[in-house]
């Protein structure tokens, strides 16, 4: 049978991706192992593209006759999935996808795009009635009752390339929070992906510090940051000014007509060590007739970025939400406890974004090249399974 299937999927991602050392060597902690890394690897993997990422889910699948056009070589139970993951070193898999996206670079996968950001922003995950990890941290009802535990990572993704590629994730447990771990996730990030990556940041208005703006500095990178009532002056100046005046640039973005407002001589504050501050404001018509409206600041010099290029990074906050939690959440089983320990959860965030890397770079750029459209996430996923469905053949002699 012609077109994607898993077979020709683990192709790509071991020669063209360059994974086949990652398979090789994924960084396994077991003793005396039986069953071949890469056969629990890939089936987790391919578990995750087809939907299917609960262990026992992932079972049924080795378990039965499709396995043979899984690309798996043995099958085994759920229990060996829960012992692999809690010990398989997370750093073998966080340096295969930054491998994995500076491949993707250097093949041209983001050449349609000007410049490449990196977004970072925090969720939760995998509720529960009761701790039982050091990841763990108790959530309270509307009555202020402690009700269970859940999970709270950072995850940090490329955006504004039109392909959202999340790809590491730092996990934050009792006593921590999103801001702190958001800044180790950004320092390993670029660590691991190099300086030149990435052009920009783009965040929420919590992490809009001088701290924290300087230390994206730091790294090479310009940042781009909502701007909200935890810096009054700089936004009570920046209201003043813009609702004031007529919007100086209009442009339509879809069907949606856009006004912005955009000056660069706004005054740091004390803290921050920045000569002036670029403020953007832009107003959004739907057709609908609600109106949306944001402030950003930026320290992207008007020369280089224009208000329209702004406000197409300030919009791609909204990628690592749309293409990043909710698609990983409600299709690829990012909020399901597969085994309730620390390692185990870690690894599985992290080959969820694995998975959603190699699906997407296959899906948008390879299974596109030359005339070919563009399939969509189900198209692929509906025939991936019909290639598990081979024809048999019935003895009728």
């Amino acid at each position: 049978m012609k077109g994607p299937s898993p077979r020709r999927l683990w192709k790509y991602a071991t020669r063209r991706l360059g994974l086949k050392p990652y398979f090789r060597s994924p960084g396994d902690g077991r003793l005396r192992p039986q069953i071949p890394a890469h056969a629990l690897l890939w089936a987790l993997l391919i578990g995750h593209v087809l939907r299917q990422y609960a262990f026992h889910a992932v079972e049924a699948l080795v378990r039965s006759p499709a396995r043979r056009w899984l690309g798996v070589s043995a099958a085994f139970g759920d229990d060996a999935l829960g012992y692999f993951t809690e010990r398989l070193n997370p750093a073998s898999t966080r340096a295969a996808l930054a491998a994995t996206l500076r491949r993707a670079k250097r093949n041209k996968a983001f050449d349609d795009s000007r410049f490449i950001g990196l977004a970072v922003d925090g969720t939760t995950v995998g509720r529960t009635s009761a701790a039982a990890c050091p990841l763990c941290r108790p959530w309270r009802n509307a009555a202020g009752q402690v009700a269970g535990c859940r999970h709270h990572f950072t995850l940090i993704s490329v955006v504004g390339t039109g392909l959202s590629l999340p790809f590491d994730v730092e996990p934050y447990g009792p006593g921590d929070s999103e801001y702190a771990a958001g800044q180790r996730l950004l320092r390993r990030a670029v660590g691991n992906l190099g300086v030149r990556f990435a052009d920009y940041l783009v965040v929420d208005g919590e992490f809009a510090t001088a701290p924290f703006l300087q230390a994206v500095g730091a790294l090479g990178l310009h940042v781009v940051a909502r701007l909200k009532a935890n810096l009054p002056a700089l936004l009570e100046a920046a209201q003043r000014r813009f609702r004031s005046q007529p919007p100086p640039t209009t442009f339509w973005d879809g069907p949606d007509r856009v006004e912005v407002w955009d000056a660069d001589d706004f005054d740091p504050w004390e803290t921050l060590r920045w000569e002036t501050v670029r403020v953007i404001f832009y107003r959004q018509h739907p057709p609908q007739g609600n109106v949306i409206e944001a402030f950003w600041l930026t320290d992207f010099p008007t020369r280089r970025v224009s208000s329209r290029s702004l406000y197409r990074m300030a919009k791609s906050r909204w990628e690592i939400e749309n293409q990043g939690f909710n698609d990983a959440k409600n299709r690829h089983g990012l909020q399901h406890i597969c085994r309730h320990h620390a390692n185990s959860l870690l690894v599985g965030w992290l080959l969820t974004l694995l998975a959603l890397t190699i699906e997407r770079l296959y899906r948008l750029r390879y299974l596109h090249r030359g005339t070919h459209r563009v399939r969509t996430a189900i198209e692929l996923v509906r025939l991936l399974w019909l290639s598990l469905a081979r024809p048999s053949f019935t003895d009728t002699s």
